[in-house]
C-alpha cells in the first residue's frame, strides 16, 4: 500500500454530496492508505515528514480558496514544499484568480496538474506555468460514485411515474463569467414561457430557495421526463479576481445597468477571450435517473451526442418550438434515456472509481520506489494512524466554525457580505 496524502480545505458541515464523493473517492476505491489534512482547521503536523509519502494531492477545496483567502491557506501548506515526492493539483473554477494559481504551481513545484479546462485553453490560463516541467491532463468536474447510483436505483424502484414534463433549476447570473453565463438563465425563462402556453407541466426555477441538497436533487429528476441545461464555463479570464470585484461594486452602485453596460465599464473586449466549457455532474446525473436532456449545442467534452444522448437545442433558441414538439409527442425519450445510461453510466467510463484509476495511473504507474515496500517502523506506523485520527477530531473544528459561519450569514447579512468583499479584494 501506498501513503497518498489529500491536502483540502474545508469550513462546511455537513458536505454536499458532490463535494464529499469528489474528496473521499480515494479512501473509497484507490485501495491505498490515505490521509487527510484539513488546512482550514488544521496546520501541518511535523510528525507528518515521519511519513514516506508516496503522492501529495491538493485537493480542489484546497485550491478554490482562490475565492476568498488563499494567501492564509498558502501560509499554511508551506511546510509540505519538504516534501521530496510527486505532487499534483486538481484545480477548478480555472477562469478567476489564474494568476494565484499559476504561482501556486511554481511555488509548490507541482507535477501533474489535472484541468477541467479544454487543453486549447491551458496556454492562456497557465501562462506562467513552464510547460516543459509540469505535465497536464484532462479530467472531469465530477464523476458517478457507486453508492449514488446504488441510491438512485433504490429511489427509482419507489418512483412510480414522472409528473413533471421539464425540471430545472439554476441560481443567479455572474455576469463577470462573460454572456455564457446568462445562457442557464434564459433557457429557463424561454421553457417557462413556451411550456406553459403549451400546457406542459413545468418544475422550473432560478430562485436559490428551491435549490435540492442531497438525494432530494435525484428525487426531483426522477419526477421530470425532461430536464434542460447548458454547458458549464467562462467566456472571461479573470486572471487577478479584479473584474469580478469591479462588477460585484459596480452592480451594486448600479444595479438597473445592462450587460453592455456593465461590459464596458468593467471589462471591456475581455469577453470571449477564453472558451472554458465543460460537461457537468448534472448532465451525468441526468444519464443516471434517465432523464432525457435539452441541451444547448455544445461540446460537453465529446461524452454527450446530441440526438443520440440529449436532444439538441440551438444556441439562439431556433428550433424552440420543434423541441417543444418533441416533448409534446414524448415518442423518442425512452430511446435517447436508455442510450444513454448504457453510453454513460454502465460503461463506467465516468466513475470515481474510474477517476481514481487514472490519476494513480499516470501519477505512480512507473514511478513506484521500491523503498515504500519496506516494513514501516512502529514510530511511520504511530504517525500515520495519528493523522487518521487527527484527521476525524478535525471535524469538530469544522463543525464549530460552520456553525459561526452561518450565525454571521443568518444576523449580519450586511456586515458579513461586506466583509466577504473585503477579503476577496
Amino acid at each position: 500500500m501506498l501513503n497518498i496524502l489529500i491536502v483540502y480545505g474545508n469550513y462546511n458541515y455537513p458536505l454536499r454530496s458532490t463535494v464529499k464523493d469528489h474528496l473521499y473517492c480515494f479512501s473509497r476505491y484507490s485501495n491505498h492508505n490515505i490521509i487527510y489534512l484539513n488546512l482550514a482547521v488544521r496546520k501541518v503536523p511535523s510528525y507528518i515528514f515521519k511519513i514516506p509519502i508516496d503522492l501529495v494531492i491538493f485537493h480542489t477545496t484546497f485550491l478554490s480558496k482562490r475565492w476568498v483567502n488563499f494567501n492564509s491557506f498558502l501560509k499554511r501548506a508551506r511546510p509540505l514544499k519538504e516534501l521530496k515526492t510527486i505532487k499534483i493539483a486538481l484545480p477548478q473554477d480555472e477562469f478567476i484568480k489564474t494568476d494565484m494559481l499559476c504561482d501556486f504551481v511554481n511555488e509548490f513545484e507541482i507535477d501533474y496538474v489535472f484541468s477541467v479546462a479544454p487543453e486549447s485553453e491551458w496556454p492562456k490560463i497557465y501562462h506562467k506555468v513552464d510547460f516543459q516541467k509540469v505535465k497536464f491532463l484532462k479530467v472531469l468536474t465530477g464523476y458517478l460514485d457507486d453508492k449514488t447510483l446504488l441510491r438512485i436505483k433504490k429511489l427509482e424502484e419507489s418512483s412510480s411515474n414522472r409528473p413533471i414534463d421539464i425540471g430545472y433549476r439554476a441560481y443567479g447570473i455572474r455576469h463577470w463569467l462573460g454572456r455564457h453565463g446568462f445562457l442557464k438563465i434564459k433557457i429557463a425563462d424561454i421553457f417557462k414561457d413556451v411550456a406553459n402556453k403549451c400546457n406542459l407541466k413545468c418544475d422550473i426555477s432560478t430562485d436559490g430557495k428551491d435549490t435540492f441538497y442531497g438525494d432530494d436533487w435525484y428525487r426531483f429528476l426522477l419526477r421530470c421526463k425532461y430536464t434542460i441545461g447548458v454547458e458549464g464555463g467562462a467566456t472571461v479570464l479573470d486572471r487577478d479576481g479584479s473584474i469580478r470585484y469591479k462588477t460585484e461594486n459596480y452592480q451594486a452602485n448600479h444595479p438597473n445597468a445592462t450587460y453592455d453596460e456593465i461590459e464596458a465599464s468593467c471589462f471591456p473586449q475581455k469577453d470571449g477571450f477564453l472558451n472554458l466549457m465543460a460537461i457537468s455532474p448534472r448532465h451525468l446525473e441526468g444519464c443516471a435517473t434517465k432523464t432525457c436532456q435539452v441541451l444547448i449545442e455544445g461540446r460537453y467534452n465529446d461524452i454527450l451526442l446530441p440526438g443520440k444522448h440529449y436532444i439538441e437545442l440551438k444556441y439562439d433558441f431556433s428550433n424552440i418550438d420543434q423541441v417543444i414538439d418533441i416533448i409534446k409527442k414524448d415518442e423518442i425519450r425512452h430511446a435517447i434515456t436508455e442510450q444513454a445510461y448504457h453510453d454513460i453510466v454502465e460503461s463506467e467510463q465516468y466513475t470515481y472509481r474510474s477517476f481514481v484509476n487514472t490519476i494513480l495511473e499516470k501519477t505512480l504507474g512507473h514511478k513506484r520506489d521500491p523503498k515504500f515496500k519496506e516494513k514501516l517502523s512502529f514510530g511511520q506506523v504511530f504517525a500515520n494512524r495519528w493523522m487518521i485520527w487527527a484527521e476525524t477530531f478535525s471535524w469538530i473544528g469544522v463543525i464549530v466554525t460552520s456553525t459561526i459561519i452561518k450565525l454571521g450569514k443568518s444576523f449580519l447579512p450586511g456586515t458579513y457580505g461586506k466583509l466577504l468583499r473585503l477579503m476577496r479584494k
